[in-house]
């Protein structure tokens, strides 16, 4: 190896070694005073390697939505910027590309050393939230948008990543999704068992008329919650075995 290898040697291994601590200075910073909205974690292997989630603030097109995202950092981290990715569909960006950004490294000559993750977040959510275009970004209608919010749950769950960084996250969307699932569960068979008593009891009034044709309609429509009422329990069981299933 000659001197000037090992002197270039020498420098990116200081650049990295300087990376490395601003990165868990900022990380701790970040646990001391999490930013609204938006929380991140470093990848396991890599601490260049960082992803963050976006809860979609109340009263925007992304309300309920979660997204997914990555921050590329560079050995030489805080000198140069990191690349931003976004990968989960949001009517805003576009996924596993890089983003044009004033905090990113679309544009080094506007980054600023004393950017924090922290600041880089803020500025991807505030952006996020705006309209402006820019490389990177599309645009989609404000339907859209709460469609894709309401899919991103589902969506995230199928990366391994995101459920290995963001564990308590992951298992929050299980629940909310089981519950949802449980009430568009009774909510049909409800409306099912409705539908067919208020059709015994219209035609027991209209072809008997009588004392023992309204009791046997009231008979039967008795008849129909009590297979209502296990009707259910069966639904719920059969849920809660194939979550079951899916933990193991």
């Amino acid at each position: 190896m000659t001197t000037k290898e090992a002197k270039n040697g020498g420098v990116a291994h200081r650049k990295g070694t300087t990376a490395t601590q601003r990165l868990k200075q900022d990380y701790l910073r970040l646990m001391k005073d999490p930013i609204p909205f938006v929380t991140a974690q470093p990848s396991h292997q890599n601490i260049l390697e960082w992803h963050y989630v976006v809860f979609g603030p109340e009263n925007t097109p992304y309300e309920n939505g979660i997204y997914h995202g990555k921050l590329q950092f560079p050995p030489d981290f805080p000198f140069k910027p990191p690349s931003i990715y976004m990968l989960t569909p949001n009517g805003r960006f576009k996924c596993n590309v890089r983003l044009c950004l004033s905090i990113s490294d679309y544009h080094p000559d506007t980054w600023n050393p004393a950017w924090s993750v922290s600041t880089i977040l803020t500025g991807l959510l505030s952006f996020m939230v705006e309209k402006n275009p820019t490389m990177g970004s599309i645009e989609t209608s404000d339907y859209e948008k709460r469609v894709l919010a309401l899919r991103s749950w589902s969506f995230n769950l199928k990366n391994k990543t995101f459920c290995e960084l963001f564990p308590d996250i992951a298992n929050e969307i299980r629940e909310k999704m089981k519950r949802e699932q449980h009430q568009d569960s009774l909510s049909a068979v409800s409306g099912r068992v409705a539908e067919l008593s208020n059709s015994l009891r219209s035609s027991g009034l209209r072809e008997n008329g009588t004392l023992f044709g309204n009791t046997i309609t009231n008979l039967v429509i008795i008849i129909c919650f009590v297979a209502f009422i296990y009707t259910v329990r069966y639904v719920l069981a059969v849920i809660s075995t194939t979550e079951s299933d899916k933990s193991l």
